[in-house]
């Protein structure tokens, strides 16, 4: 399981390297050349004079990062699921002897 938590942890850094360098610059030049890392709301001032913002840019890579993670567990999940074998068919039970008497006789009564 510890194998699974750091092969997990990696694909989530190499996703988010996809992501960050890779598919938002491309989606950027598409929509006119906008940065999302830099894409914030100014929603006011803090204290010292500084503004605070609302980074939406970083919260649209998390949910495409968040997309792609998810794609690929579905994608791998699908390929498992593949691989399983169905199990097999119970095999019909013997009829119970009673029944294999009776047709027995039922074959001797007709032979006759």
């Amino acid at each position: 399981m510890a194998v699974g938590v750091i092969i997990g942890a990696a694909f989530g850094k190499i996703v988010s390297g996809l992501v960050e360098n890779i598919i938002m610059p491309w989606l950027g030049l598409a929509l006119a050349g906008v940065n999302f890392i830099d894409a914030a709301a100014v929603i006011g001032t803090s204290p010292d004079g500084k503004p605070v913002l609302l980074k939406y840019g970083a919260f649209i890579q998390t949910i495409i990062d968040f997309v792609i993670i998810a794609f690929v567990l579905f994608l791998a999940i699908k390929g498992i699921n593949k691989l399983k074998k169905p199990p097999a068919p119970p095999a019909a039970a013997a009829p119970p002897r009673q029944e294999v008497l009776l047709e027995e006789i039922r074959d001797l009564l007709a032979k006759r």
